[in-house]
């Protein structure tokens, strides 16, 4: 088939090198350009390697796109992550539209952090859809889904990496095979079982340790290895990353108060939540690198805080 990609980064690159290797044509790539100083879109460097049409346009919205599209003459649309608008006169002129790729079993988790908010949730299940595009975000009728589990320890890490990007690249192939042959179904979403989260940023990713350690645990693990879980330790302002959930098991275990640093061991420190205490392992201060979280304590002289009152 003769197919235009429309995305960006890494993603939009493994789902590139995809079709190429099966041996379908890609006509042309429309990627976002990049901002000064960026470094070179992963999507963009691998098409112009390939010796493909590169379309960086600052708008899909403009007469340009949709005439460098039309002149593309393609079957198919191929929408790889893509964070510019691609409104309907645009999508709609390949010969059989255009197909968008989302990570999260629409209609729940539309929006642009649809990975980080399952896993804050405590959710033990998410998956991927193939939908077409609309002019509501992620609102367009479901083409194909993928379920993946989360495990109780898995980070957005592990539940991309693992799950979401392979399935993901495998289930562009398979929905456009669909499509061009016809053999597609395409559900309307059930409104009644949708929701909508926005961007899952700084202020998201603030830990609230008078929050039950089960929050506090999965907050961790949605912002692990991005944005990264953040707090202030010592008044140093740290991203906390690798971490062990310990429950609280009676009254008499408890050591210390919510936010509260309770011990400190060669690898570690726990600081104490509702219900039980998380045991940092790796963490990064704000302009440094990660590291260990007992090295951090020590530097910065940090003690639990029964060693602090019974010093004072």
């Amino acid at each position: 088939m003769r197919i235009a990609i429309i995305g960006q980064q890494d993603f939009g690159k493994a789902v590139l090198e995809a079709f190429l290797a099966r041996g379908d044509t890609v006509a042309g790539v429309f990627c976002k350009p990049e901002k000064p100083g960026e470094k070179p879109d992963a999507l963009r460097a691998a098409a112009e390697a390939a010796g493909l049409k590169v379309f960086q346009l600052p708008s899909l919205k403009s007469p340009e796109a949709e005439a460098a599209l039309r002149d593309l003459n393609v079957d198919l649309g191929i929408m790889a992550y893509v964070l510019q608008f691609a409104p309907q006169s645009f999508v709609g002129i390949p010969k059989h539209g255009t197909i968008q790729y989302h990570p999260s079993l629409l209609p729940k988790y539309r929006g642009p952090s649809s990975i980080n908010w399952p896993i804050a949730r405590g959710d033990s299940e998410t998956g991927l859809t193939i939908f077409r595009p609309t002019d509501g975000l992620d609102e367009g009728p479901v083409i194909l889904q993928k379920r993946c589990p989360i495990g109780p320890d898995d980070t957005l890490g592990d539940v991309y990496f693992k799950h979401l990007f392979p399935q993901g690249v495998a289930a562009m192939l398979e929905a456009a095979d669909l499509v061009v042959a016809g053999k597609h179904t395409e559900v309307v979403q059930e409104e009644s079982q949708a929701s909508y989260e926005g961007w899952f940023k700084a202020e998201e990713s603030k830990i609230n340790w008078a929050n039950h350690v089960d929050q506090v645990y999965n907050l961790i693990r949605a912002c692990n290895p991005a944005p990264g879980a953040w707090c202030e330790l010592g008044g140093v302002k740290v991203s906390i990353y690798d971490c062990r959930k310990h429950p609280v098991r009676t009254f008499g275990a408890v050591r210390g108060k919510p936010g509260e640093i309770v011990q400190v061991t060669e690898q570690s420190l726990f600081i104490y939540a509702q219900g039980g205490t998380i045991e940092v392992l790796r963490l990064k201060p704000e302009g440094g690198k990660k590291m260990e979280a007992g090295e951090f304590a020590r530097s910065q002289g940090l003690q639990p805080a029964s060693e602090k009152k019974s010093a004072g």
